[in-house]
């Protein structure tokens, strides 16, 4: 059986106020909640708030950018979590983008394959205790040692989007967390994962039946994620290069809400969980049949979330119950 994620910290909860919907979750049939680092809420501090308050749910990152942290403060914040819910940590690392690393970071966005493989590769070395004196080619550490070694070596998992870091992740990491596919990309994916790989996914929800919300909401994010370079390099790579051409060619214009029009209902109904909750379970489990072994419901807002009552039925609709 699959395990069964969702993404928090909600957006619209305050983050000492997600008790009640932790506890939500874990009587929901979920096994895991997973945190994501844009410009919100930092990927270790809310997971560190959650093992708090529950001793069942297993916490991950998805994902923690490898080039806005130091290696070693990744090692230590890593070591922390699973030292506070050992066994029930996960951490996943990724390349993030150049807006995140460089625009907001002020660091040169450069090698993200390389610096994500020489990052794995510290962190195995550093989880287990070793010292690490060593020049790799994207950084130098000399002399760094963990002072408090985990007792259970958390599982590290790569975001991986296309052949080159999707078989990096399955030759040296412990798992995959995949992003923005369809359920139908999910065995081109894991063709070059390989086999015996926990295969982790975050999945955009949108619990509503309002067409008209769920493809205004979806075509803004498709046209804001889908035109950075590496995530059209991925969509071109899974055979959408037709269908998502003219949103890219609107895009380079600068004619935002051309690019927007131009993205056909099909890419939104498959890149986008909709409809419901009978649909959003139905859609989420295709994920799962298709070879996700950890699908994670990432929750977008709909005018019913304004509310606790709307909030927790909108978690309801993504549970496995």
């Amino acid at each position: 059986m699959p395990r069964w994620g969702l993404t928090l910290p909600l957006d619209s909860v305050a983050l000492h106020r997600h008790r009640e919907v932790i506890e939500a979750v874990a009587e929901l049939g979920f096994t895991d909640v997973w945190s994501a680092e844009t410009a919100g809420s930092d990927a270790f501090g809310p997971l560190a708030l959650f093992s708090t308050w529950s001793s069942s749910l297993r916490f991950g990152t998805a994902v923690v950018p490898v080039q806005t942290r130091g290696p070693a403060l990744i090692a230590m914040s890593a070591a922390t979590l699973a030292d506070a819910a050992p066994g029930r940590f996960a951490l996943g690392i990724g390349a993030s983008s150049p807006a995140i690393v460089e625009s907001w970071n002020g660091i040169p966005f450069e090698q993200p394959y390389q610096r994500v493989r020489d990052t794995l590769r510290f962190l195995r070395r550093a989880l287990a205790g070793e010292k690490i004196d060593e020049k790799f080619e994207t950084f130098t550490v000399r002399g760094f040692r963990l002072a408090r070694v985990p007792e259970v070596t958390p599982p590290i998992l790569l975001a991986a989007l296309r052949p080159g870091m999707l078989r990096l992740a399955g030759q040296e990491a412990d798992g995959v967390i995949l992003n923005w596919l369809a359920a139908t990309d999910v065995p081109t994916a894991l063709a070059e994962v390989g086999a015996d790989t926990e295969v982790a996914a975050r999945i955009f929800v949108c619990p509503t039946t309002d067409r008209g919300y769920v493809g205004a909401l979806g075509r803004r994010l498709i046209s804001s994620y889908l035109t950075v370079p590496a995530y059209r390099a991925q969509h071109e790579w899974l055979g959408r290069g037709d269908a998502l051409g003219p949103m890219w060619d609107a895009w380079s214009a600068g004619e935002r809400a051309a690019a927007n029009a131009a993205i056909p209902d099909e890419v939104v109904d498959a890149l986008i969980v909709h409809g419901t909750p009978d649909e959003c379970r139905a859609h989420l489990r295709a994920y799962a049949d298709a070879g996700v072994t950890t699908p994670i419901a990432a929750l977008l807002p709909t005018p019913d979330m304004t509310t606790p009552e709307g909030l927790l039925a909108a978690v309801r609709a993504v549970s496995p119950a």
